[in-house]
């Protein structure tokens, strides 16, 4: 129950803010173009969910295949789909 709750406040929190910023301060693509460190946040971000899909496609970890580890980290972030992958592998599991 506890990686549930740490997917629940992983997926509310982060975006939260993300939404504010696109309601509130988002002037178009240039920002996010022309910041060096939010570029490197996102290729951070994208490398680790591709290392972690590829180690989920060869080595599984429940009956919940590894496309939708992709798909949840795309939908919420990878502190979000992290808890939320192992809590339906675990659930499946029983």
């Amino acid at each position: 129950m506890i990686l549930l709750l740490i997917a629940v406040v992983a997926f509310l929190l982060p975006n939260s803010f993300l939404v504010y910023w696109l309601l509130f301060e988002f002037d178009g693509l240039g920002q996010i173009i022309h910041n060096p460190l939010a570029i490197g946040f996102i290729i951070d971000v994208f490398v680790t969910m591709c290392l972690l899909a590829y180690y989920f496609a060869r080595k599984p970890i429940g009956k919940v295949s590894w496309p939708w580890f992709v798909a949840l980290s795309l939908a919420g972030g990878v502190a979000f789909s992290l808890p939320l992958y192992f809590w339906l592998n675990r659930r499946s599991t029983r």
